[in-house]
């Protein structure tokens, strides 16, 4: 059924839900977990481009996908991280096809109006461009 699925992890509480989640689902398949969070602060945009240093934001997040994957590797689970650096959405898109993913795993956050302009911008694309399932799952 599923062999790699990307997760989407945003280090906020809004992980919980879909870390649970697919944490069953890869026991079930045997799949393997691929964490991938997206730094999109200013240092993350321009690091390639201004050769920048990773910034404390992207060193948190480092660490914070690194104690998943222990918490998901010590479960039994085959786990690999990855940091990405730019828009959320495009970076997402690109790294499922790019790791071989056939599974997209995210969480939204149920908003409504004029917060999903801003929030929901992310998920809109992802699910309309990226060409494997995507699974969504509203965080608690």
């Amino acid at each position: 059924m599923y062999r790699r699925i990307l997760v989407a992890i945003e280090n906020s509480p809004a992980d919980q839900a879909i870390v649970d989640h697919v944490r069953r689902l890869a026991a079930l398949t045997g799949a393997e977990l691929h964490l991938v969070h997206v730094a999109d602060g200013w240092a993350a945009r321009n690091y390639d481009q201004l050769q920048l240093r990773e910034s404390e934001e992207m060193k948190t997040d480092r660490d914070y996908l690194d104690r998943l994957a222990a918490e998901l590797t010590a479960g039994g689970l085959t786990v690999s991280t990855e940091l990405a650096m730019g828009d959320p959405a495009t970076e997402l898109i690109r790294l499922a096809e790019e790791r071989q993913a056939d599974l997209l795993a995210m969480s939204t956050h149920g908003h409504r109006f004029l917060s999903d302009l801003v929030h929901g911008t992310t998920v809109n694309r992802v699910r309309h461009l990226v060409k494997i399932p995507v699974l969504l799952l509203r965080a608690h």
